[in-house]
């Protein structure tokens, strides 16, 4: 089966080169046609198991639809290694790098195009191939999407893929941009009147900027966010006030307390394991006051006196 498969392949890339050849009477090759052969020979290869070859294939097709001037038929660049070639095979290859490079390039051309909408789906969908492999690569990719959504005033996707990036650069431990991100996600959010997401986007902030060990930070984030209709007086003022007050004394359990309760919990995992992991400066020794001197027991006598008492218990003789 598949040796037949790669047969049927071959005699299509035959095709589709005698389509591209001119002669006395054939001044110009048959692009469109030669395009059919090629996607035709990379089908082939797919269902034979021959991936190196469908890419190349589907490279070709794309080519010759470029120059048959049919530029928005180049989503062939993208289905070229990330639908013809499975995702296990890319990584075993080595190809994902490979693969994302062309998917921005046909970006490119949808956004040189007209076509926004196509060309951030192909963005995003970069990302999300490239994510586990490349987490600084992703970031981009979605910043980039959030981008084009922004320019097309589709806040909500925009401020979607803001999320990504954001939750990526934690995971990272790349905690000032981080800051910056989240800090656009919740101006969107306010933008959009979600004011709800806005106080757990403060949430995030705050943890955010207390690993980064910048406590005047994350008070001014909760300063701030006093502006937010609603949000003052809402649980999640109540325990970010609870958590920086624990953080200020250095205790480490009311900070445990607070960052284990569900309002924490049950956040977005990579801002959840922010606060199980959040530890007060110093240790967690919680500052104590002067404990006040103990009152004595009446009629008891003060140790000096006792003494003098004693010298002169048998008088000056």
């Amino acid at each position: 089966m598949a040796a037949q498969k790669i047969n049927e392949g071959l005699e299509h890339l035959a095709k589709a080169e005698k389509y591209l050849k001119t002669g006395f009477l054939k001044w110009k090759p048959d692009y469109d046609s030669a395009a059919s052969e090629y996607g035709k020979a990379a089908v082939a290869f797919k269902n034979a198991k021959q991936f190196e070859q469908a890419k190349d294939a589907c490279l070709k097709e794309a080519v010759a639809h470029e120059n048959n001037r049919a530029l928005l038929t180049l989503y062939f660049l993208i289905h070229a290694f990330t639908a013809l070639c499975p995702i296990v095979w890319l990584k075993e290859m080595q190809k994902l790098p490979e693969a994302v490079q062309l998917i921005e390039k046909a970006s490119m051309m949808y956004l040189e195009n007209g076509t926004p909408d196509t060309a951030a789906m192909a963005l995003e969908r970069a990302g999300k191939l490239i994510e586990n492999v490349d987490p600084e690569k992703a970031v981009q990719l979605y910043q980039q999407t959030a981008n084009v959504f922004e320019n097309e005033e589709r806040l909500r996707q925009a401020v979607e893929l803001l999320g990504k990036a954001s939750r990526l650069l934690v995971r990272g431990r790349r905690f000032d941009e981080a800051a910056i991100s989240i800090q656009k996600e919740k101006n969107i959010y306010k933008e959009i009147e979600n004011y709800p997401t806005c106080y757990k986007k403060t949430i995030a902030q705050v943890l955010v900027h207390l690993h980064r060990n910048d406590y005047v930070a994350a008070e001014r984030c909760v300063r701030e966010s006093y502006s937010i209709p609603g949000f003052n007086g809402s649980e999640d003022c109540a325990a970010l006030e609870q958590l920086l007050e624990g953080y200020d004394q250095q205790d480490q359990d009311q900070v445990a307390e607070v960052c284990n309760s569900p309002l924490f919990k049950y956040m977005d995992n990579d801002y959840a394991k922010l606060g199980l992991s959040l530890v007060v400066p110093g240790g967690g020794v919680k500052k104590k006051a002067a404990a006040p001197p103990q009152a004595k027991p009446e009629g008891t006598a003060a140790p000096a006196a006792e003494e003098e008492e004693d010298e002169y218990a048998g008088g000056l003789c």
